[in-house]
């Protein structure tokens, strides 16, 4: 199931915003060659050809080594990974563990765990997939992920400066424009056109460019190590775990299916959020890039 890709032309474009986090100033201008991109995410009936022609183990079905987690006393190292979870009513949204937790068995087959499967999403963003999943579906289809220049001009779809990928007018129940959270997180989801979780791609609008799902849905990997560019920082809707000095992370883009208005503003083309690269969780995605 090769992947159907978009040709973007390149050229200069404004990168980041002065408006919101920190982490997405000081604009800057950025030039990006050609090169095309994923019109969708990778979706789970992709990533199940290639887990049936590679036989690969994603980074959630594997034994975790307790030496990566010297701070953690009592870690339970069974295959697994973390799940969106909503509580029954309002919470202290300063502390994510209210809407996260740690589910033994969760991977990209079974999103949630034991008993959760994907069977009728096949055109669904594949989710629970760690950069280093990402980066061997990569090396299988002869692609490669988008870096954040590339991903953000993508995004903006020759809208330079704008807001959102589409413009500046915000999402409105009604005229949705992406999949974000509708209600009050992390407890109430109204659904966005109904959809709780992820969507199909391609359910909302496209941008310039012709790409889906460029604005919420799942967040996605970038080939692109966090710097000091921008402040660190992780988006509030994430588990915002501590991640050792030494581990690699990566940039990720987009926003996804649980960013709220009032509390986590990230779905966005300058929107940015650091991720550990073995991160897997129930809203993040990717989708594949080439050169020209």
């Amino acid at each position: 199931m090769s992947a159907d890709l978009v040709a973007i032309e390149g050229g200069w474009f404004r990168m980041g915003s002065a408006s919101f986090y920190p982490e997405e100033s000081p604009v800057v201008e950025r030039e990006v060659a050609g090169f095309r991109i994923g019109r969708t995410p990778v979706t789970n009936a992709q990533f199940a050809e290639f887990v049936d022609a590679s036989g690969y183990v994603t980074t959630a079905e594997r034994t975790l080594d307790p030496a990566d987690f010297p701070d953690a006393s009592g870690l339970d190292t069974s295959p697994g990974s973390l799940v969106f979870t909503p509580p029954a009513g309002p919470v202290d949204l300063r502390d994510w563990r209210q809407w996260w937790r740690w589910v033994p068995g969760a991977c990209w087959r079974s999103p949630f765990g034991p008993g959760s499967d994907v069977e009728g999403k096949g055109n669904h963003p594949v989710v629970q997939v760690s950069a280093d999943d990402a980066d061997a579906y990569c090396a299988w289809s002869n692609t490669r992920l988008p870096t954040e220049e590339e991903w953000e001009f993508a995004a903006r779809g020759g809208l330079d400066g704008a807001t959102f990928t589409w413009g500046e007018e915000p999402q409105h129940v009604g005229s949705l424009k992406a999949n974000t959270w509708q209600g009050n997180f992390p407890w109430r989801n109204t659904g966005a056109l109904g959809w709780r979780g992820t969507s199909p791609v391609g359910t909302f609008p496209a941008n310039g460019f012709g790409l889906v799902d460029m604005t919420g849905n799942v967040w996605e990997w970038t080939s692109t190590a966090w710097t000091d560019a921008h402040r660190a920082s992780t988006c509030e809707c994430s588990p915002q775990v501590s991640v050792d000095a030494t581990a690699r992370s990566r940039v990720a883009k987009g926003g996804s299916h649980l960013c709220a208005p009032e509390y986590c503003l990230r779905y966005r083309p300058a929107a940015r959020t650091r991720q550990s690269r073995d991160s897997s969780t129930t809203h993040m995605g990717f989708r594949v890039a080439c050169d020209a």
